[in-house]
């Protein structure tokens, strides 16, 4: 597909079918990611998911098509928007060499991590994700305007430091292993599991984007691989 001037409102309408959004936009000055043939980036597009939005499309793919593989959300991720891409170039955050999805985040949105470690919108809290990027040679768009607010910083009761049953989430950071631990267990098969991350669902920010259950028991499985 080859785009015009008006290239990020032909991406955002081919993405909507999908339940994928433009997350944001930056721009570089000699000073952006590397794409093939040795070109520099000068704009990034970064493109994700605001709450549950692309669950129907890609659960109806997992049951017809993505049966079987080890990772079918970034195989899907991946069928989606890399056709999209020319005359730019895909990036995944399940491809080597990684990117600064992160930071790339953390720059076009303003965002922060939460206790958890998940990115916290000030909108969307934690239920939002990012699923791929498109780098472009060319100055594309206006760059995205970010958020000042933290909104961990105006939480005082902070919910998802007492709701987490493994003691995994503290304000030193999230403890991976007793996460997995607890989930490998009974209670945790029983509850998170089920249900999906007791802090996560704690959080009030954005409570109205939180994933459907089935979306949640498929993103607790891939978290317990």
């Amino acid at each position: 597909m080859t785009y015009s001037s008006d290239t990020l409102a032909n991406l955002r309408a081919a993405l909507a079918p999908h339940g994928l959004f433009l997350r944001g936009v930056l721009h570089f000055d000699g000073d952006g990611p590397e794409m093939a043939a040795g070109k520099m980036a000068r704009t990034v597009v970064l493109i994700g998911n605001i709450g549950g939005s692309l669950w129907p499309t890609f659960s109806q793919w997992l049951e017809f098509e993505g049966t079987g593989l080890a990772h079918p959300l970034d195989a899907w991720s991946e069928r989606v928007i890399r056709p999209l891409a020319a005359p730019g170039e895909a990036w995944f955050p399940s491809e080597k060499p990684w990117k600064p999805f992160q930071q790339w985040a953390m720059r076009a949105e303003g965002l922060q991590s939460s206790p958890l470690g998940i990115l916290i919108h000030p909108v969307h809290g934690l239920w939002h994700g990012y699923r791929g990027a498109i780098g472009f040679a060319e100055r594309i768009g206006e760059a995205t305007v970010t958020f000042d607010r933290h909104p961990c910083d105006h939480c005082p009761d902070k919910p998802c430091l007492a709701a987490c049953p493994a003691g995994a989430i503290t304000d030193a950071g999230f403890g991976y292993a007793a996460c997995r631990g607890f989930l490998a267990s009974d209670d945790g098969q029983a509850s998170c599991m089920t249900g999906g991350c007791l802090s996560r669902a704690a959080c009030p920010v954005g409570a109205e984007h939180r994933y459907a259950s089935e979306q949640l028991r498929f993103h607790m499985e891939a978290l317990s691989l």
